[in-house]
């Protein structure tokens, strides 16, 4: 078989955090009843008018700067003209042929090579309605709720290699965008989507091949699934004989397919033409100077000074930046404790009890306490053992740490003569594991000290209980 490499390019269409649509006030608000965010604009009645969204281009011109793309202070909405049931006007109203954005780039990085990826452009563009197939009915019912909901698509240029690269390239957009602020990054929801453009040509060939456009990829996950399938798929085609063609395909996240939906349109195909009712988005010199200064400091840059400050290996220190609350939650503590052992707890415990159901806007532990819990380990007023067994409550309660410990009677015992009584029991209980200790087994340490721990209620001091042991077990 021949040796092919893959050709991607991914469509991501962001929805824009504003609280009323692209071109008019209706709210933005996810799962009201069918219908009930609509009005004459986004419901295409004849004769009404458009009026551009400024917190949109605000937000649209915010991602370009964060994408290393040149704004154009100039840009112009055209018609995209299709039909669709959930299409009320009969077009689509996006950017063609001067968007607000072109010519940036993401540096992402793949078992550790960095790869450019490039940004062809980036434009606005209001979303689609709903349409919803009934189940033993005959038929289909449309939703305009999210007719006119304001979209940016950020169009990437065909530089991706593998599925890995995308979804490193996706994952790093998603960041961005929730780091600015200007999406709320609930992929259920739709507020965050991409299309993948697939295609694969012998290893050294300067053309591309024939490419399949992937829908239906709702998780970073499911992107990476359905390329490497749809790559699989090209392969195997080639090898029969088969030709590609040219289409849209969905993904079957179930059987792990991807299936013909239709022909793929080319541009020329929608025929765009400048919408006659929107007048050029104009961006003056004091917005873009403003805008600039609005930039906040972005994951990527915010992970290395993560390392920096932490010596955390980098994978570590992403999972710290993954969020931008997150983030300002580890700095907020780092800056009351020693980061390091700071950073231990949120890759440990903290996460422990997120992936178990509680959210972060639900943590009721502040920075402060956790930066505390930090501070009586080290003092060892509690072991490390207790602090990890009352994470949870702590989250939960929103408890400061030395007031919890002292009130639950789990505050350490330091005190020798009373760890030496409980050593010489457990010594005395156990004259035969004593005995194989002194004959060589010295991995018979870890079973008393858990003996001790036991008696104590996990109250014992380790480090003491452990030289007490030495001393008497020589």
């Amino acid at each position: 078989m021949a040796a092919y490499e893959a050709v991607i390019g991914l469509e991501v269409h962001v929805q824009l955090a504003t609280r009323s649509k692209l071109f008019c006030s209706c709210p933005t608000t996810f799962g009201q009843p069918s219908n009930s965010n609509v009005c004459e604009v986004c419901a295409g009645m004849p004769g009404a008018l458009p009026r551009v969204n400024r917190q949109a281009v605000h937000y649209a011109a915010l991602v370009g700067l964060a994408t290393n793309c040149a704004i154009n202070q100039q840009s112009v909405f055209a018609r995209k003209n299709y039909f669709y049931p959930d299409l009320p006007s009969g077009y689509q109203i996006s950017q063609f042929d001067l968007p607000i954005c072109e010519h940036g780039h993401l540096d992402v990085e793949v078992n550790g090579t960095s790869k450019r990826i490039g940004i062809t452009r980036i434009h606005m563009e209001n979303d689609a309605g709903k349409n919803i197939h009934a189940q033993g009915e005959n038929v289909s019912y449309v939703d305009l709720n999210r007719a006119g909901t304001p979209l940016v698509e950020i169009v990437s240029e065909p530089d991706m290699r593998s599925s890995a690269e995308a979804v490193a390239y996706l994952k790093a957009l998603y960041g961005i965008v929730t780091y600015l602020g200007v999406c709320d990054g609930n992929m259920e929801e739709g507020s965050f989507r991409c299309d993948a453009n697939v295609s694969i040509r012998p290893v050294g060939c300067p053309t591309f091949g024939t490419r399949t456009e992937l829908k239906n990829l709702n998780s970073f996950r499911n992107v990476q699934r359905a390329i490497d399938y749809e790559i699989a798929r090209q392969q195997d085609a080639l090898a029969d004989g088969d030709v590609i063609v040219q289409e849209t395909r969905l993904y079957d996240a179930v059987k792990n397919v991807t299936v013909s939906m239709r022909g793929k349109e080319e541009a020329h195909d929608y025929r765009y033409f400048p919408d006659p009712d929107l007048l050029p988005v104009t961006i003056s010199d004091e917005d873009m100077a403003r805008w600039r200064d609005e930039l906040p400091e972005l994951p990527h840059a915010r992970m290395r000074r993560f390392v920096d400050m932490t010596g955390l290996p980098q994978p570590e220190a992403e999972v710290l930046v993954q969020s931008r609350a997150m983030a300002d939650f580890f700095e907020a503590a780092a800056g009351l404790a020693d980061a390091r052992k700071v950073a231990n707890f949120m890759l440990g415990a903290f996460l422990r009890e997120l992936h178990a159901g509680i959210s972060l806007d639900d943590c009721k532990m502040t920075p402060a306490g956790l930066a505390e819990l930090v501070t009586i380990v080290d003092k060892g007023l509690i072991s490390a053992k207790i602090a990890n067994d009352i994470f949870a409550d702590l989250m939960r309660t929103g408890a400061m740490p030395e007031a919890y410990v002292k009130e639950k009677g789990l505050v350490q015992i330091s005190d020798t003569s009373e760890l030496e009584a409980a050593v010489d029991k457990v010594l005395a209980d156990n004259p035969a594991e004593v005995e194989a200790y002194r004959g060589g087994k010295t991995k018979l340490m870890s079973f008393f000290v858990g003996q001790i721990m036991r008696a104590t209620r996990g109250k014992a001091n380790p480090a003491l209980v452990n030289d007490m042991l030495r001393a008497r077990l020589g």
